[in-house]
């Protein structure tokens, strides 16, 4: 697969875990990493050391947490959300948080799904799969994220 995915996540063994589960899913072309909030906006917006796009390009898809250092999850889909240039892209919160205000709220500022973060790893390989499956083999992505 050659469309990009940024996970934004603090959290150092969920990013491990993780990757290890897109890796084994076959999702193992440009996985961009995000730690904070404030990362991911200099990601996207192409700040400092993301200006380099063939190293840093943009995400067909980002996978999102909510409780993040700097600038909280929400807000960075909020400012995801404001821009234009970003209509297409997919954006799934993947949290592990399961209260109803969270989910209504990433609903509400126009996420494409909220997932809550599996316990073990063989649901995190299951969930990867059906990313894969639903995001990069049926949808029909709009000619903005192609």
């Amino acid at each position: 697969m050659t469309r990009s995915i940024l996970l934004v996540e603090d959290d150092e063994n969920d990013v491990l875990v993780m990757k290890m589960a897109l890796e084994k899913v076959g999702l193992t072309g440009l996985i961009r990493m995000a730690t904070d909030g404030r990362e991911a906006q200099d990601y996207l917006s192409g700040s400092g050391i993301f200006a380099d796009r063939h190293e840093y390009p943009l995400p067909y898809l980002i996978l999102l947490d909510l409780k993040l250092p700097r600038v909280m999850g929400l807000e960075v889909l909020k400012w995801i959300r404001e821009r234009p240039e970003f209509d297409s892209t997919i954006v799934l919160i993947l949290s592990s948080s399961s209260m109803p205000e969270d989910i209504q709220g990433a609903y509400r500022l126009r996420a494409n799904g909220y997932l809550v973060k599996p316990h073990t790893l063989e649901n995190l390989q299951l969930m990867t799969q059906a990313i894969k499956g639903f995001w990069f083999i049926h949808n029909q992505p709009s000619l903005a994220s192609r």
